[in-house]
């Protein structure tokens, strides 16, 4: 049995299901939805008023199907948190989507006039944290990058809410298949993806759940029912070792998978001992392709989203763990503290 403090071990689990199993739907992203709003429109920048109509129209129609909705502050907070049910988890975004690219390596930041502080002040049940991480990197720009990640788990620690860490390779300058999207490398070696993970696994950095995604690329991942033997074997046995290296719960990220793709990598996931999922594009990314009609959105969704969030929540709930059974927790999480002297003791938990 593993003890967590108030905070964290009520906030992980209001994220998940009554049998503790994430459905995780992400609307936060920025760049993805902007820079379409900027083709369709045919401007130089998107308007408030056109991401907003979108991302209301993402949060009212899929939240219904979530264990928890994440948001970011600019826009899906103030516009749509009033389509999230107060019976349900809510995470908000901490990490710019606006970073620095040096010939050396990506440097992340938060966002400005927003942090753990106000995350927890606003309502919200966890912290979520993009950083852009490369091992082979400049050691200074990994260092930096790391000192970024610790700092919000010391800020999260302090503040008692769970810190949801997500991790993305990316190509360095001298690199084939350069992007800045916010999408699968395309390039990336597995041993990128798990060495990651294995760094920042380190209690140092206070991560509570990571948000991970594929070691092999999910365009390319190999069918588990009809992919060839070998390749399925090694794929299984990569996402094992992410598992094994996580050590804690966690749940798969889509960056932009195909719902075929993202089904498969949840299947090699969930074999792996994954809690669930936290995933955006792969599940209402078709739909957004018909803006800016937002009654075709809003069909297109219906048609298409929520039965494949049926199919994703089946699926988890057949074979991911509850997180409460992952390994850290010996099978269970219990409150630390409990006792007649909760009261008197919980300001020092944490600290």
């Amino acid at each position: 049995m593993t003890e967590l403090s108030a905070g964290k071990l009520w906030g992980i689990r209001r994220l998940a299901d009554a049998n503790g199993r994430f459905k995780m739907t992400a609307v936060d992203q920025r760049p993805p939805i902007k820079n379409y709003v900027k083709e369709q429109r045919k401007v130089d920048e998107a308007s408030y008023e056109d991401v907003a109509a979108v991302k209301i129209v993402l949060t009212r129609e899929l939240a219904p199907f979530s264990s928890a909705m994440l948001l970011d502050p600019h826009v899906a907070y103030p516009q749509a948190v009033e389509y999230v049910s107060p019976a349900q988890g809510l995470i908000a975004t901490l990490e710019d989507s606006i970073f620095e690219e040096t010939p050396r390596g990506r440097l992340s930041a938060e966002i400005d006039n927003w942090s753990v502080e106000k995350i927890k002040r606003s309502g919200a049940d966890a912290v979520k944290v993009l950083a852009w991480y490369r091992p082979d990197a400049a050691p200074d720009i990994c260092a930096r990058q790391q000192a970024y990640v610790r700092k919000i788990g010391d800020e999260c620690k302090r503040f008692d809410i769970p810190f949801v860490f997500e991790l993305l390779v990316y190509p360095l300058p001298f690199e084939p298949n350069q992007t800045t999207d916010y999408i699968e490398h395309k390039g990336k070696h597995p041993d990128l993806v798990l060495k990651s993970v294995e760094v920042f696994a380190a209690p140092e950095f206070g991560i509570d759940v990571f948000k991970l995604e594929s070691p092999v690329p999910a365009a390319t991942i190999a069918d588990p029912d009809k992919g060839d033997a070998n390749e399925v074997t090694r794929t299984q046995e990569l996402f094992d070792e992410l598992g094994r290296l996580a050590g804690r719960p966690w749940v798969m990220l889509s960056a932009g998978a195909g719902m075929v793709e993202f089904k498969h990598v949840l299947r090699y996931a969930f074999n792996a001992g994954a809690s669930g999922y936290l995933a955006g594009r792969a599940i209402w990314w078709p739909a957004f392709l018909k803006f800016p009609d937002l009654d075709a959105m809003t069909a297109e969704l219906r048609a298409s989203g929520v039965p494949y969030m049926a199919e994703l929540g089946r699926l988890t709930d057949e074979a991911a763990t509850p997180w409460f059974d992952n390994s850290a927790f010996g099978g269970s999480a219990d409150l630390a503290g409990k006792g007649a002297r909760f009261r008197n003791d919980y300001a020092s938990f944490g600290e």
